[in-house]
């Protein structure tokens, strides 16, 4: 059955459904019927029987003579009067002298009317419904049996039966072409949509699913279809930028490469400038290394699969370590570096992705920033560390902080100099892969603030042990 269509699948599950309905519902109206017509037959019985009762109290008269003309009716009800023994002593024809009911049925019949069923009578060979009941006839107890035969309400059920059989099958077919119209309109919407999902490709951007203005399933459906297709889009846009903007950043590097080469192998006359051929080629080396790493750090926490070796770490001893670090860089250029904080602050992280990013930032204030460079952490809320790199240049273009953190992104004023543009890209991916956040500001004095925020390790918490940690 999976491999029938859905407009089929639907039409045989609401015909099945229709049957099963059709079905319950003609078996409780037939019951309803048979339950009613019985309850009309006794009804007939107990007013038969009480006419009857009047009529053999009297001395002389006879059921065979006078109620067979009055209160039973010739083939289809019948009469019969019997004394304590069981002996009959009146009765219409063509019962006889046969009589009707069981010794335990006349004895239970002495004390109050009773009902009973026969399949067949004496001279009718019909099914027949009994009602006995206690009378008096000349001082005597006598019991008085009144009967009919079932064949008006087998006749009424049979017919009502037949015509069950017939409207039925007739409803079931008629209700399973509407389902089967219904489901056919209520999928071309569907198709419609298929049409045009086969149609949407990378080539064609900004297509969309057509979605139907009926406030269902299928229109919630349709919009979430096209939030995906939005987002694969951006998705695609985005990798295409971010190889587009690889290459570019991958280009200048190895043109440089193949300049120093070129120069060396063609006008080197010296081992001197031999070696410094290859020392400049080495330095480009180092910087597509380098560049080529920060790609496969930015690919990993795309795919969310940034491997994060965690232990718990005093803050303070990482911005020493990145400090001492980057200390004879910030001397030769003559601008200071001061590492502020009191220690105490511990924090669950991988040192060395944490010790990249924050080497990152510092890298950036060398390159890009101006004045001292200060290198501090503060807690916020007693629930989070935050761990700053401050310088007093030019800062970030206000138009641009909400860009800082995006790949391959450089301001256009204001911090000029080299770079890929990943230093921030790849500060947001460690913060994010620690369950933190990375933030850009304008020192209010001055400067550009950049800042790690990451989650605090309470003291006396059981810490994990060091271990992969995916995004």
């Amino acid at each position: 059955m999976s491999r029938w269509s859905i407009r089929i699948r639907v039409t045989a599950a609401f015909a099945l459904a229709m049957a099963a309905v059709l079905a319950g519902s003609g078996w409780f109206l037939y019951a309803r019927l048979g339950s009613h017509l019985g309850l009309a037959l006794d009804r007939e019985l107990r007013v038969r029987a009480q006419d009857l009762a009047a009529l053999v109290q009297q001395p002389h008269a006879s059921l065979a003579n006078d109620g067979g003309g009055r209160f039973v009716e010739h083939g289809e009800s019948f009469a019969q009067l019997l004394d304590p023994q069981g002996r009959v002593v009146d009765a219409t024809p063509p019962l006889g002298t046969v009589a009707l009911l069981r010794p335990p049925e006349l004895g239970a019949a002495r004390r109050s009317p009773i009902f009973a069923d026969r399949s067949t009578v004496p001279g009718l060979d019909e099914a027949s419904r009994l009602l006995a009941t206690p009378v008096r006839r000349g001082g005597r107890q006598l019991v008085l049996v009144v009967g009919a035969t079932k064949q008006d309400r087998n006749e009424t059920l049979a017919s009502f039966r037949d015509e069950l059989l017939i409207a039925g099958p007739i409803a079931l077919v008629l209700a399973s072409l509407v389902g089967y119209l219904l489901a056919g309109l209520s999928l071309r919407q569907v198709e419609s949509m298929r049409r045009r999902a086969a149609a949407i490709s990378a080539e064609t951007p900004g297509e969309r699913l057509p979605v139907p203005p009926t406030g269902d399933e299928l229109e919630r459906l349709g919009e979430t279809l096209n939030a995906m297709l939005g987002r694969l889009e951006t998705a695609l846009e985005r990798e295409r930028d971010f190889v587009a903007d690889a290459g570019h950043e991958l280009r200048t590097p190895l043109a440089l490469l193949r300049t120093e080469l070129e120069l060396a192998l063609r006008h080197a006359d010296s081992p001197e400038e031999l070696r410094e051929a290859v020392r400049r080629s080495s330095r480009e080396v180092d910087r597509l290394t380098q560049l080529a790493e920060d790609l496969l750090l930015i690919a990993r926490s795309d795919r969310g699969k940034l491997p994060l070796n965690l232990e718990t770490l005093d803050a303070a001893e990482i911005l020493d370590t990145v400090a001492n670090r980057f200390q004879w860089r910030a001397e030769e250029a003559e601008r200071p570096l001061a590492r502020e904080g009191a220690p105490g602050a511990r924090i669950r992280a991988d040192r060395l992705r944490l010790e990249q990013a924050l080497a990152n930032l510092v890298d950036n204030a060398l390159r890009h920033g101006d004045g001292g460079i200060r290198i501090g952490l503060t807690t916020a809320n007693g629930t989070a560390v935050e761990l700053h790199v401050r310088d007093e240049g030019p800062g970030f273009p206000p138009e641009f902080l909400e860009h800082a953190f995006e790949r391959f992104t450089r301001p256009q004023r204001g911090r000029q100099g080299s770079g890929s543009g990943l230093g921030l890209s790849i500060v947001r991916a460690v913060a994010e892969a620690h369950g933190g956040r990375a933030q850009a500001a304008n020192s209010h004095g001055g400067g550009a603030d950049v800042w790690l925020v990451l989650p605090l390790h309470k003291c006396g918490a059981t810490d994990a042990r060091p271990g992969a940690s995916r995004l």
